[in-house]
């Protein structure tokens, strides 16, 4: 997680500008270039990353009546033929805007090499570099300047950053929807705020003239997209607040559903990548009460989501992704009082809806036991090389790191799912 603290002088400088507090949700901490400029026509995208690895076969890979298959039902969706887990009864309506790719099979069972190799493509330490998320990656290639708002904001948390591609690509982290952007206003009045940040804008100037380098530069990109991010009317998109009463409870009155409201707003607003975490997956012990219950809070702000998004017009320009960082185990292990899953990365789902896809079908097949996958895998970088597509990036790309070392944007190999393109 590619987060960087400021230095002591980068903190006196801001203080000195009467900037209320400093953290700003972990942005004073990046140099975030920028979300696009409204009306760009480019996409943008809504991770919902479910941390800890969401059970497929209690979810939407079920296989009822086999020995571990579980106690979950299946129900009927929009779509004829697709079936997917009773406590998911709201999405499960809303079917045709969405793929289920059944047939995700991974190379990492450890829960931070796994996180990596999704948000990346790449498997952690190949080729001796750091590499970006996919959150940067769009953030780099969608983004905008001319907005003042950031290209990559994670909610609920901390998410994998920018690796080679430079801190201005890390996100802005909100911890709390319900909160937004803490800290936007300065303790001194406009005009007195204007001042001293001219004041420290001149100081700046001279010492780049003196001590030119890239520290000086990034030092100064700081503060100035703080600065900006403080006077943009547009920071108002932060605020949850302003939403009534019932489209605030349409979503679910959990962090997750007010996360995925703020998801919707900095979407409208012009923000590329937008990551909602909820955690709380990792199923070793008592696994069917706890996916009942995620599934319960997902169930409606994944929905709720969806319709906004339709409504508004922005849901064939906005893909959602929904997935976490492996499958569970076939097999019901027997630990204890309360039975769980393990980790399973050689079969497992997710989700992609709206961005223009191909929807309302199923990618992919695992076996009776959703234990091995019979038709169509998918790689993370072949996962990777999907979206991007989607999203009209070119994976192939190469980009150049700080030591002038080319490497491709996604691993030579990967494979689109072309199943998916609209």
């Amino acid at each position: 997680m590619q987060m960087h603290s400021l230095s002591r002088r980068e903190a006196l400088t801001l203080a000195a500008a009467g900037v209320s507090s400093l953290s700003l949700s972990g942005w004073f901490n990046v140099l975030a270039h920028g979300a696009a400029a409204q009306g760009n026509q480019t996409k943008s995208c809504i991770l919902l990353w479910m941390d800890g690895g969401p059970s497929h076969k209690d979810t939407f890979d079920l296989k009822p009546g086999t020995a571990n298959g579980g106690p979950f039902q299946e129900i009927e969706t929009s779509v004829p033929g697709i079936k997917i887990s009773e406590y998911f009864p709201k999405f499960a309506q809303l079917m045709q805007h969405a793929a289920i790719l059944r047939s995700m099979s991974t190379a990492e069972g450890a829960h931070g090499r796994a996180k990596y190799n999704l948000h990346t493509g790449y498997r952690e330490g190949q080729g001796g570099v750091v590499y970006p998320s996919i959150g940067s990656i769009v953030a780099k290639e969608l983004g905008s300047e001319a907005f003042p708002l950031p290209n990559f904001v994670s909610i609920g948390n901390r998410s994998y950053g920018s690796g080679y591609l430079g801190t201005r690509y890390n996100p802005l982290v909100v911890n709390d929807p319900n909160r937004g952007v803490e800290n936007l206003r300065a303790m001194v009045s406009g005009s007195a705020f204007d001042d001293r940040v001219d004041l420290l804008e001149q100081m700046e100037q001279a010492f780049y003239r003196d001590y030119q380098s890239g520290a000086a530069t990034a030092h100064h990109t700081t503060y100035q997209r703080a600065v900006t991010l403080m006077r943009s009317k547009e920071a108002k998109a932060f605020d949850i607040s302003a939403e009534p009463a019932s489209v605030k409870s349409a979503y679910g009155e959990t962090r997750f559903g007010q996360g995925c409201l703020l998801a919707r707003r900095l979407i409208e607003a012009g923000v590329k990548f937008v990551e909602v975490g909820l955690g709380g997956w990792d199923t070793h012990q008592n696994n069917f009460d706890r996916v009942k219950s995620l599934s319960q809070q997902v169930d409606p702000a994944m929905s709720a989501l969806i319709r906004d998004l339709r409504e508004r017009g922005l849901l064939d320009s906005t893909l959602i992704i929904w997935m976490g960082e492996f499958g569970r185990t076939p097999r019901i292990n027997t630990r204890g009082d309360k039975p769980g899953r393990d980790h399973y990365p050689r079969a497992w789902s997710s989700l992609l809806i709206g961005g223009g896809i191909r929807a309302g079908q199923v990618v992919g097949r695992t076996d009776k036991e959703g234990a091995t996958v019979l038709d169509r895998p998918i790689s993370a970088g072949d996962f990777l090389a999907t979206v991007c597509t989607i999203l009209g990036i070119n994976f192939n790309k190469q980009y150049t790191t700080a030591s002038n070392r080319p490497i491709r944007l996604v691993d030579k190999g990967a494979k689109v799912v072309r199943e998916v393109l609209g």
